[in-house]
Protein backbone atom coordinates (compact mmCIF):
# COMPACT_ATOMS: atom_id res chain seq x y z
CA UNK A 1 0.00 0.00 0.00
CA UNK A 2 1.17 3.52 -0.87
CA UNK A 3 0.45 5.18 2.48
CA UNK A 4 0.41 8.74 1.16
CA UNK A 5 -1.97 7.81 -1.68
CA UNK A 6 -4.25 5.98 0.76
CA UNK A 7 -4.29 9.04 3.02
CA UNK A 8 -5.12 11.23 0.01
CA UNK A 9 -8.00 8.94 -0.95
CA UNK A 10 -9.29 8.99 2.65
CA UNK A 11 -9.28 12.80 2.64
CA UNK A 12 -11.33 12.80 -0.56
CA UNK A 13 -13.82 10.31 0.88
CA UNK A 14 -14.33 12.58 3.89
CA UNK A 15 -14.58 15.78 1.86
CA UNK A 16 -16.74 14.28 -0.89
CA UNK A 17 -19.04 12.48 1.51
CA UNK A 18 -18.86 9.14 -0.32
CA UNK A 19 -16.53 6.68 -1.98
CA UNK A 20 -18.21 7.43 -5.33
CA UNK A 21 -17.38 11.14 -5.06
CA UNK A 22 -13.82 10.28 -4.01
CA UNK A 23 -13.46 7.94 -6.99
CA UNK A 24 -14.49 10.72 -9.38
CA UNK A 25 -12.03 13.17 -7.79
CA UNK A 26 -9.17 10.66 -7.80
CA UNK A 27 -9.79 9.22 -11.26
CA UNK A 28 -10.10 5.64 -9.99
CA UNK A 29 -12.85 3.06 -9.47
CA UNK A 30 -15.04 2.94 -6.38
CA UNK A 31 -13.66 -0.54 -5.73
CA UNK A 32 -10.10 0.83 -5.66
CA UNK A 33 -11.16 3.57 -3.23
CA UNK A 34 -12.62 0.89 -0.97
CA UNK A 35 -9.40 -1.12 -1.21
CA UNK A 36 -7.36 1.90 -0.08
CA UNK A 37 -9.67 2.48 2.88
CA UNK A 38 -9.58 -1.16 3.98
CA UNK A 39 -5.80 -1.27 3.69
CA UNK A 40 -5.53 1.91 5.74
CA UNK A 41 -7.83 0.59 8.47
CA UNK A 42 -5.94 -2.71 8.57
CA UNK A 43 -2.66 -0.84 8.96
CA UNK A 44 -4.07 1.30 11.78
CA UNK A 45 -6.05 -1.48 13.43
CA UNK A 46 -9.06 0.77 13.93
CA UNK A 47 -12.14 1.85 11.92
CA UNK A 48 -12.19 5.24 10.25
CA UNK A 49 -15.80 5.22 9.05
CA UNK A 50 -19.16 4.04 10.32
CA UNK A 51 -20.76 2.44 7.26
CA UNK A 52 -24.45 1.71 6.70
CA UNK A 53 -26.38 0.89 3.55
CA UNK A 54 -27.50 4.50 3.16
CA UNK A 55 -24.79 6.70 4.60
CA UNK A 56 -21.38 6.83 6.18
CA UNK A 57 -19.99 8.90 9.02
CA UNK A 58 -16.62 9.37 10.64
CA UNK A 59 -15.68 7.56 13.79
CA UNK A 60 -14.17 9.67 16.55
CA UNK A 61 -10.73 8.39 15.57
CA UNK A 62 -11.56 8.95 11.89
CA UNK A 63 -12.16 12.65 12.55
CA UNK A 64 -8.83 13.07 14.34
CA UNK A 65 -7.02 11.02 11.70
CA UNK A 66 -8.49 13.14 8.87
CA UNK A 67 -6.99 16.27 10.44
CA UNK A 68 -3.62 14.56 10.86
CA UNK A 69 -3.67 13.38 7.24
CA UNK A 70 -4.16 16.96 6.09
CA UNK A 71 -1.23 18.09 8.21
CA UNK A 72 1.05 15.25 7.09
CA UNK A 73 0.34 15.62 3.37
CA UNK A 74 0.76 19.38 3.63
CA UNK A 75 4.18 18.92 5.25
CA UNK A 76 5.20 16.41 2.58
CA UNK A 77 4.24 18.82 -0.21
CA UNK A 78 6.07 21.70 1.50
CA UNK A 79 9.18 19.55 1.95
CA UNK A 80 9.22 18.54 -1.71
CA UNK A 81 8.83 22.13 -2.85
CA UNK A 82 11.61 23.29 -0.51
CA UNK A 83 13.99 20.62 -1.77
CA UNK A 84 13.30 21.27 -5.43
CA UNK A 85 13.55 25.03 -5.10
CA UNK A 86 17.10 24.61 -3.83
CA UNK A 87 18.11 23.00 -7.10
CA UNK A 88 18.21 24.92 -10.35
CA UNK A 89 18.26 21.78 -12.49
CA UNK A 90 14.81 20.17 -12.96
CA UNK A 91 14.59 16.85 -11.15
CA UNK A 92 12.19 14.68 -9.19
CA UNK A 93 8.86 13.27 -10.37
CA UNK A 94 6.55 15.34 -12.58
CA UNK A 95 2.95 14.09 -12.40
CA UNK A 96 0.83 14.92 -15.46
CA UNK A 97 -2.76 14.06 -16.36
CA UNK A 98 -4.35 14.55 -19.79
CA UNK A 99 -7.25 13.29 -21.93
CA UNK A 100 -6.67 9.89 -23.56
CA UNK A 101 -6.45 10.82 -27.24
CA UNK A 102 -4.50 14.05 -26.81
CA UNK A 103 -2.21 12.33 -24.33
CA UNK A 104 -1.49 9.40 -26.62
CA UNK A 105 -1.16 11.28 -29.90
CA UNK A 106 0.32 14.65 -28.92
CA UNK A 107 1.58 14.63 -25.33
CA UNK A 108 3.47 11.32 -25.32
CA UNK A 109 5.66 12.18 -28.36
CA UNK A 110 6.36 15.66 -26.93
CA UNK A 111 7.57 14.14 -23.66
CA UNK A 112 10.51 12.57 -25.48
CA UNK A 113 12.13 15.95 -26.16
CA UNK A 114 11.42 17.16 -22.61
CA UNK A 115 12.91 13.98 -21.15
CA UNK A 116 16.08 14.31 -23.23
CA UNK A 117 16.54 17.90 -22.04
CA UNK A 118 15.91 17.08 -18.39
CA UNK A 119 16.94 13.45 -17.82
CA UNK A 120 16.75 13.79 -14.02
CA UNK A 121 12.97 14.24 -14.17
CA UNK A 122 10.85 11.11 -13.90
CA UNK A 123 7.52 11.45 -15.72
CA UNK A 124 4.39 9.97 -14.12
CA UNK A 125 1.54 10.35 -16.64
CA UNK A 126 -2.12 9.43 -16.13
CA UNK A 127 -4.30 9.51 -19.27
CA UNK A 128 -8.02 9.60 -18.53
CA UNK A 129 -11.14 11.26 -19.91
CA UNK A 130 -12.23 11.92 -16.33
CA UNK A 131 -11.00 15.00 -14.46
CA UNK A 132 -9.01 13.80 -11.45
CA UNK A 133 -8.56 16.39 -8.72
CA UNK A 134 -5.27 18.18 -9.37
CA UNK A 135 -4.25 18.94 -5.80
CA UNK A 136 -5.86 15.97 -4.08
CA UNK A 137 -4.09 13.52 -6.40
CA UNK A 138 -0.75 15.37 -6.24
CA UNK A 139 -0.67 16.18 -9.95
CA UNK A 140 1.69 18.96 -10.93
CA UNK A 141 -0.11 19.84 -14.16
CA UNK A 142 -3.18 18.83 -16.17
CA UNK A 143 -4.35 19.23 -19.73
CA UNK A 144 -8.07 19.99 -19.47
CA UNK A 145 -10.52 19.58 -22.34
CA UNK A 146 -13.63 21.77 -22.42
CA UNK A 147 -14.63 24.58 -20.09
CA UNK A 148 -12.36 24.99 -17.07
CA UNK A 149 -13.43 26.02 -13.58
CA UNK A 150 -10.19 26.18 -11.62
CA UNK A 151 -10.44 28.56 -8.65
CA UNK A 152 -7.00 29.17 -7.22
CA UNK A 153 -5.28 27.53 -10.20
CA UNK A 154 -3.70 28.93 -13.37
CA UNK A 155 -5.36 27.89 -16.67
CA UNK A 156 -3.27 28.69 -19.78
CA UNK A 157 -5.18 28.42 -23.11
CA UNK A 158 -3.91 25.89 -25.63
CA UNK A 159 -4.86 25.36 -29.26
CA UNK A 160 -8.46 24.23 -29.62
CA UNK A 161 -9.23 20.53 -29.83
CA UNK A 162 -10.29 20.28 -33.49
CA UNK A 163 -12.41 17.49 -34.99
CA UNK A 164 -12.49 16.06 -38.52
CA UNK A 165 -15.25 14.23 -40.40
CA UNK A 166 -13.76 11.37 -42.38
CA UNK A 167 -14.24 7.90 -43.81
CA UNK A 168 -12.16 5.33 -45.65
CA UNK A 169 -11.95 5.29 -49.47
CA UNK A 170 -13.51 1.80 -49.45
CA UNK A 171 -16.56 2.99 -47.50
CA UNK A 172 -17.04 6.00 -49.79
CA UNK A 173 -16.72 3.82 -52.89
CA UNK A 174 -19.57 1.64 -51.62
CA UNK A 175 -21.81 4.42 -50.28
CA UNK A 176 -20.91 7.64 -52.08
CA UNK A 177 -19.31 10.84 -50.77
CA UNK A 178 -21.46 13.37 -48.86
CA UNK A 179 -21.27 16.91 -50.24
CA UNK A 180 -23.44 18.57 -47.59
CA UNK A 181 -23.84 17.83 -43.86
CA UNK A 182 -27.47 16.78 -44.40
CA UNK A 183 -26.24 13.98 -46.67
CA UNK A 184 -24.88 12.29 -43.53
CA UNK A 185 -28.43 11.21 -42.69
CA UNK A 186 -28.03 8.61 -45.43
CA UNK A 187 -24.70 7.31 -44.08
CA UNK A 188 -23.57 4.99 -41.31
CA UNK A 189 -22.27 7.55 -38.79
CA UNK A 190 -20.24 5.92 -36.04
CA UNK A 191 -20.38 7.76 -32.71
CA UNK A 192 -18.15 8.25 -29.70
CA UNK A 193 -19.94 7.55 -26.41
CA UNK A 194 -19.18 10.55 -24.23
CA UNK A 195 -19.63 9.89 -20.49
CA UNK A 196 -22.84 10.88 -18.74
CA UNK A 197 -22.89 14.59 -17.92
CA UNK A 198 -20.39 15.54 -20.63
CA UNK A 199 -21.52 18.62 -22.55
CA UNK A 200 -20.95 16.71 -25.82
CA UNK A 201 -23.09 13.67 -25.05
CA UNK A 202 -25.62 14.88 -27.63
CA UNK A 203 -23.25 14.14 -30.55
CA UNK A 204 -24.37 10.51 -30.45
CA UNK A 205 -27.68 11.68 -31.97
CA UNK A 206 -26.74 14.82 -33.91
CA UNK A 207 -23.62 16.43 -35.33
CA UNK A 208 -23.11 20.17 -35.48
CA UNK A 209 -21.33 22.13 -38.22
CA UNK A 210 -20.43 25.78 -38.73
CA UNK A 211 -20.86 27.32 -42.17
CA UNK A 212 -21.01 30.82 -43.71
CA UNK A 213 -24.81 30.52 -43.44
CA UNK A 214 -24.77 29.65 -39.74
CA UNK A 215 -24.79 26.50 -37.65
CA UNK A 216 -26.21 23.27 -39.02
CA UNK A 217 -27.48 20.43 -36.81
CA UNK A 218 -27.77 17.07 -38.51
CA UNK A 219 -29.50 14.03 -36.96
CA UNK A 220 -27.24 11.01 -37.46
CA UNK A 221 -27.56 7.28 -36.96
CA UNK A 222 -25.14 4.41 -37.16
CA UNK A 223 -24.35 0.82 -36.29
CA UNK A 224 -21.69 1.59 -33.67
CA UNK A 225 -21.44 3.66 -30.48
CA UNK A 226 -18.16 3.15 -28.63
CA UNK A 227 -16.38 4.86 -25.72
CA UNK A 228 -12.92 4.60 -27.27
CA UNK A 229 -11.42 7.00 -29.81
CA UNK A 230 -8.89 4.33 -30.76
CA UNK A 231 -11.70 1.83 -31.37
CA UNK A 232 -13.67 4.35 -33.43
CA UNK A 233 -10.54 5.10 -35.42
CA UNK A 234 -9.94 1.43 -36.20
CA UNK A 235 -13.56 0.99 -37.27
CA UNK A 236 -13.23 3.89 -39.71
CA UNK A 237 -10.02 2.49 -41.18
CA UNK A 238 -11.80 -0.85 -41.66
CA UNK A 239 -14.45 0.87 -43.80
CA UNK A 240 -17.33 0.62 -41.34
CA UNK A 241 -18.64 4.18 -41.63
CA UNK A 242 -18.21 7.95 -41.22
CA UNK A 243 -16.60 9.23 -38.03
CA UNK A 244 -15.97 12.54 -36.26
CA UNK A 245 -12.56 12.27 -34.58
CA UNK A 246 -9.80 14.62 -33.31
CA UNK A 247 -7.38 15.80 -35.98
CA UNK A 248 -4.53 14.64 -33.74
CA UNK A 249 -5.71 11.08 -34.36
CA UNK A 250 -6.65 11.12 -38.06
CA UNK A 251 -4.35 13.65 -39.80
CA UNK A 252 -1.61 11.05 -40.52
CA UNK A 253 -4.23 8.78 -42.15
CA UNK A 254 -5.66 11.67 -44.18
CA UNK A 255 -2.17 12.58 -45.42
CA UNK A 256 -1.51 8.95 -46.45
CA UNK A 257 -4.93 8.50 -48.05
CA UNK A 258 -6.16 5.86 -45.60
CA UNK A 259 -8.99 8.23 -44.62
CA UNK A 260 -10.66 10.98 -46.64
CA UNK A 261 -11.38 14.39 -45.10
CA UNK A 262 -15.07 15.09 -45.76
CA UNK A 263 -17.13 18.29 -45.97
CA UNK A 264 -14.15 20.70 -45.94
CA UNK A 265 -16.45 23.73 -46.21
CA UNK A 266 -18.24 22.83 -43.01
CA UNK A 267 -16.41 22.91 -39.67
CA UNK A 268 -17.34 20.52 -36.86
CA UNK A 269 -17.29 22.07 -33.38
CA UNK A 270 -14.00 22.47 -31.57
CA UNK A 271 -13.34 22.29 -27.83
CA UNK A 272 -11.11 24.63 -25.81
CA UNK A 273 -8.08 23.16 -24.06
CA UNK A 274 -6.07 24.53 -21.15
CA UNK A 275 -2.92 23.72 -19.26
CA UNK A 276 -3.83 23.87 -15.56
CA UNK A 277 -1.45 24.04 -12.60
CA UNK A 278 -1.03 25.55 -9.16
CA UNK A 279 0.78 28.90 -8.97
CA UNK A 280 2.68 27.61 -5.91
CA UNK A 281 4.11 24.64 -7.78
CA UNK A 282 5.06 26.73 -10.82
CA UNK A 283 8.18 27.80 -8.93
CA UNK A 284 9.51 24.24 -9.23
CA UNK A 285 11.98 23.97 -12.12
CA UNK A 286 10.53 20.66 -13.36
CA UNK A 287 7.07 22.21 -13.79
CA UNK A 288 8.19 25.61 -15.07
CA UNK A 289 10.24 24.02 -17.86
CA UNK A 290 7.42 21.64 -18.76
CA UNK A 291 4.92 24.50 -18.96
CA UNK A 292 7.32 26.45 -21.20
CA UNK A 293 7.77 23.38 -23.40
CA UNK A 294 4.03 22.70 -23.69
CA UNK A 295 3.15 26.33 -24.43
CA UNK A 296 5.81 26.49 -27.16
CA UNK A 297 4.14 23.51 -28.85
CA UNK A 298 0.41 24.13 -28.32
CA UNK A 299 -0.04 27.55 -26.71
CA UNK A 300 -2.26 30.17 -28.27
Amino acid sequence: MDLFQAMTVYIKVVEGGSMTAAAQHCGMSTTMVGNHLRALEQRLGVSLLNRTTRRQSLTEFGTAYYQRCQEVLGLVADSERLAEQQQGEPQGTLRITAPLTFGSERLAPALSEYSQRYPQVKLDVVLTNQRPDLIGNSFDVAVRLGAVEAPGLIARPLEDYVLKICASPEYLQRNGTPSHPEDLQEHNCLAFAYPAGDDWSSVIKQWQFSSPDGDIFVPVNGSLVINSSAGLHRAALAGMGVVMLPDALVLPDIREGRLIDLLPGYQPPSRPMHLVYSPDRYRLPKLKHFVDHAMSLWGK
